[in-house]
């Protein structure tokens, strides 16, 4: 049984796929439509979440610990309101700041 030979890609010139046979790793063809199709999901992804300041701006993170019991409480009731665990402590501090 012959290995097979791994081929090393380089950057370059675009490659018409309608004409270069190249085969994913579950041997279907990679074509130009596909590899487009591809290439706007992974754009997609890299996006991110929508900013909750505006658009095109950073929305800062918060970070903090807390006890395991009270992650637990947060996860049980945001699934319970169908929401968020981060929609629910935006919740809870807009309104301790607003009393």
């Amino acid at each position: 049984m012959s290995k097979k030979q791994k081929i090393k890609y380089i950057w370059g010139e675009d490659v018409d796929l309608n004409k270069t046979v190249i085969l994913d790793k579950q041997g279907k063809r990679l074509t130009n439509a596909r590899a487009e199709k591809i290439s706007r999901e992974i754009i997609k992804q890299a996006t991110g979440r929508p900013s909750l300041t505006g658009p095109k701006k950073v929305s800062p993170e918060i970070k903090a610990r807390v006890p395991q019991k009270l992650k637990v409480k947060l996860e049980r009731e945001a699934k319970r309101r169908g929401e968020t665990a981060s929609a629910l402590i935006r919740e809870a501090l807009e309104s301790y700041l607003s009393a």
